[in-house]
């Protein structure tokens, strides 16, 4: 019982580890530099690269269009406290990579794989390692998986809330789960119909809602998007994968990670209870509360993201 006692307060009185100081990178972009962010807590663990989300996502999960308290921060010192090192990034041509392309709505996921392979050439000759791994969240896992087909420098892959089927298909069942879509779903389906097939659909010819979804400057970068195919993609892989999925996630569905696990049987599937898609915990099945935790700057991601990392990188 002494000893016990004794064990308790040694662990009560061991202070928490502190949060690496932040190092400013820089990679080479097409037309300036991309911006990043380091934390090294430990130059023998693993490196993580977490390469960002759709739209403008920046390096610490924020997003203008209403994500707040910095999601990716909170994983990479989540993951420091485990001695994981992190490098997160600015997508080209937004935040502090806007200089490395006039036009950030004119980037193809292709391009962005070639910005992973840039950072990844940085982060080993920065660090010392030999290798690193991708964290690809949202449609950051289609980049990816594109990356991960040049496999050169990369440890393996990560696919936190990552489609598994072609972003076409999700995008309808995204727009058929909302019954308040009803009224624009037609033209809807028949916009993601026309950009399938690599056709362009006048923006004035849309409902007023979801003109800026299928906005003329945006269309470039979904007849792209949409001409990927990450089952088949990941069966291509040959490094090590691991596929995490929130069970609350209501943009990216179990459905999506387990077509992944289906596609390349040898990939880790680690299903995380009521965690949601900007990986916060969520209690319920109720949409509206899911939806608030996204911009609530005040919630932390669940535990279980940097666990189920962690433990995959330095097995």
């Amino acid at each position: 019982m002494i000893r016990a006692l004794l064990l308790a307060a040694l662990v009560a009185a061991t202070p928490a580890t502190a949060v690496p100081t932040p190092v400013e990178l820089t990679a080479t972009g097409p037309q300036g530099p991309l911006a990043g962010t380091l934390l090294d807590p430990d130059p023998k663990g693993p490196l993580v690269l977490i390469i960002p989300g759709s739209g403008p996502t920046d390096r610490d999960g924020n997003s203008p269009m209403g994500v707040a308290g910095g999601p990716y921060r909170q994983l990479a010192e989540a993951l420091a406290a485990k001695g994981i090192a992190t490098l997160r990034i600015d997508k080209r041509g937004m935040f502090g990579s806007r200089a490395a392309v006039a036009d950030p709505n004119a980037a193809t996921t292709g391009g962005y794989a070639d910005d992973v392979q840039a950072w990844s050439k940085v982060a080993r000759a920065k660090t010392g390692r030999k290798c690193v791994w991708l964290l690809g969240h949202s449609e950051g896992g289609m980049v990816a998986l594109v990356a991960a087909q040049r496999p050169e420098g990369l440890c393996g892959i990560i696919l936190a809330s990552a489609i598994g089927r072609p972003m076409g298909t999700v995008l309808r069942e995204q727009l058929n789960a909302n019954p308040m879509n009803a009224p624009i779903l037609a033209p809807a389906l028949g916009a993601i119909d026309a950009l399938e097939a690599g056709t362009r659909v006048p923006q004035a010819t849309l409902p007023a809602p979801i003109q800026p979804l299928f906005a003329d400057k945006l269309q470039g970068y979904w007849i792209d998007l949409m001409s990927h195919d990450p089952a088949k993609l990941i069966a291509n892989v040959k490094l090590p994968v691991l596929i995490l999925q929130g069970t609350r996630d209501i943009q990216v569905s179990v459905a999506d990670a387990e077509a992944l696990k289906r596609a390349q049987p040898k990939a880790t599937l680690t299903l995380l209870p009521d965690v949601n898609h900007v990986l916060r915990p969520v209690a319920s099945d109720d949409r509206t509360a899911n939806i608030a935790t996204y911009a609530d700057a005040t919630l932390p991601i669940a535990p279980d993201v940097a666990a189920a990392v962690a433990g995959f990188a330095k097995r």
